[in-house]
Parts: C-alpha cells; sequence; structure tokens
C-alpha cells in the first residue's frame, strides 16, 4: 500500500531528462509518497550530453500518473531569467501552488585552469546557481502555506577539490552558501532550505572501469544510485523534517576520498 505522506502536496523539481538520472528518481519517489507533480527537462543539453539516456516526458508523466497522482511537465531553459517566473506561473495554473522545490537541474561541461573562459563560467552560472537563486525566492515569496520546502542538489564541493571542473564547483559550492542563509531569511514563513551531496552516483555517465574504481572508496562496495539521493529528498520534504533547516547534507554512503 502506497504511504500518502505528501498527499495533496504539489512539488516543484527540476531536471527530470535522464531515465536514469537522480531528477527522475526523485519525481518517482515524490509520487510514492502522493505528492503531485511538476517536473522540468530541456531536450537540447540532454541531447548534448547524454543522447542515449534522454528520457521521453511523455513516458515518465505517465507512470508518475499510473502512481494515482497529477503529473504535468515542461521544458525549458532553465539559463534565462525570466524563466522562473514563468515556471511557477505555469506549475500553479496546472497544478496549483508548489509546496515543494527541488533544484536539480544542473549544467556541467568539463574545463580546468586552461580552458576556463567567461562564457563557460557564465553558462554554469545561468543554471546552477542563478536559476535554483531566482525559483528559491520567488517561490518563497509566493507561499501561503504552513509547511514549505526547498531542497537544493550539491555535490561536496566543500569536501575537496574537483580538478578540471572550475566553473561547476564554483556555482555549485556557491548554493550551499546560499542555502544556510536563504534558511534564516524564509523560516519565519514555516520554509525550510536544505542541499543534499549524494556523493559519487551513477546516473549514466560512469564507464565501467571507473564504476569499479569509485566502488571500492565505499564501504558498500558500490556507488550512489539515483534513488538513494531520491529518498532523501522525500524525507526533507516530509513533515518529519519539519526541524532541519539551513543544512548541506552529505549523504554520500561513506565515500573515502582519496
Amino acid at each position: 500500500m502506497r504511504e500518502d505522506s505528501l498527499r495533496a502536496r504539489v512539488a516543484l523539481v527540476t531536471g527530470a531528462g535522464r531515465r536514469r538520472g537522480i531528477g527522475t528518481a526523485i519525481c518517482r519517489a515524490l509520487a510514492e509518497k502522493g505528492a503531485d507533480v511538476f517536473f522540468t527537462y530541456w531536450s537540447a543539453y540532454e541531447d548534448e550530453m547524454s543522447p542515449d539516456d534522454r528520457s521521453k516526458p511523455e513516458a515518465l508523466l505517465q507512470e508518475l500518473r499510473g502512481a494515482g497522482v497529477r503529473a504535468e511537465a515542461m521544458e525549458v531553459d532553465l539559463s534565462l531569467p525570466e524563466t522562473p517566473n514563468r515556471l511557477l506561473d505555469t506549475a500553479t495554473e496546472r497544478l496549483g501552488p508548489p509546496s515543494i522545490l527541488v533544484n536539480n537541474a544542473v549544467y556541467s561541461i568539463r574545463d580546468g585552469f586552461e580552458e576556463l573562459d567567461a562564457a563557460t563560467l557564465d553558462a554554469h552560472y545561468a543554471v546552477n546557481f542563478r536559476a535554483t537563486a531566482l525559483l528559491s525566492v520567488e517561490f518563497a515569496r509566493r507561499f501561503e502555506g504552513e509547511s514549505g520546502r526547498i531542497i537544493n542538489l550539491t555535490s561536496g564541493q566543500s569536501l575537496g577539490p574537483m580538478p578540471g571542473e572550475l566553473a561547476y564547483v564554483a556555482t555549485k559550492g556557491a548554493i550551499e552558501a546560499f542555502t544556510r542563509t536563504l534558511a534564516v531569511e524564509v523560516g519565519h514563513k514555516g520554509i525550510t532550505v536544505n542541499a543534499v551531496n549524494p556523493g559519487p552516483t551513477d546516473t549514466g555517465w560512469m564507464g565501467e572501469d571507473l564504476k569499479r574504481q569509485l566502488s571500492s572508496q565505499f564501504p558498500a562496495g558500490r556507488v550512489g544510485r539515483p534513488e538513494d539521493a531520491a529518498r532523501l529528498v522525500v524525507f526533507l520534504a516530509g513533515e518529519q523534517a519539519g526541524w532541519i533547516t539551513g543544512q548541506v547534507i552529505h549523504s554520500e554512503g561513506g565515500f573515502l576520498r582519496s
């Protein structure tokens, strides 16, 4: 029997464009708890980064609706500054005002100090940080309920270096600082704000050699799975997590950093 602990809640999840992605797993996990789900995707980016794993939004919509919840989707370019307001308008029109926001969408290409330039920085900043920040503050401004949730995805930049990904670590690392301060600013509205670092997660980008190498650095002998992150996000979205805010939770399965 499905546990409807999030029944009558509307969740907005960005970046659910991959079949094996964390965003897709989060949508499924939220629906399993009874939440109605509005998700976003951006085909142009997924076609470039993972064409073999790109999800068909219609298939995910059918799956979510088959779980007994309402579900809608929207293809949006989060790099555009007007997108956050338009996205919240559309989600509210179709499903009602969201009380859960999951900022999962990401832009990532490898760079390094020899290749980093203004265009690369701007592309990462626009999606990874600006869209997250603008969606979060507009969600908070509009929120009129008693229990709101903002959950951001990060990648553990504060725990150690990630060579070759300067623009990515700079913009994702900024989310950690933003999370802590926004939590203080919006707490009086009944909104909690947290960030989740799922650690190395197999969303289809790992080759077998890398997966074997990373698996040896986990006590459980395996890398993270999208469902691992999704379970934590769903917990933070629920009422039992109402006293948790301003936290960056490193849910990495005991990953041993070399």
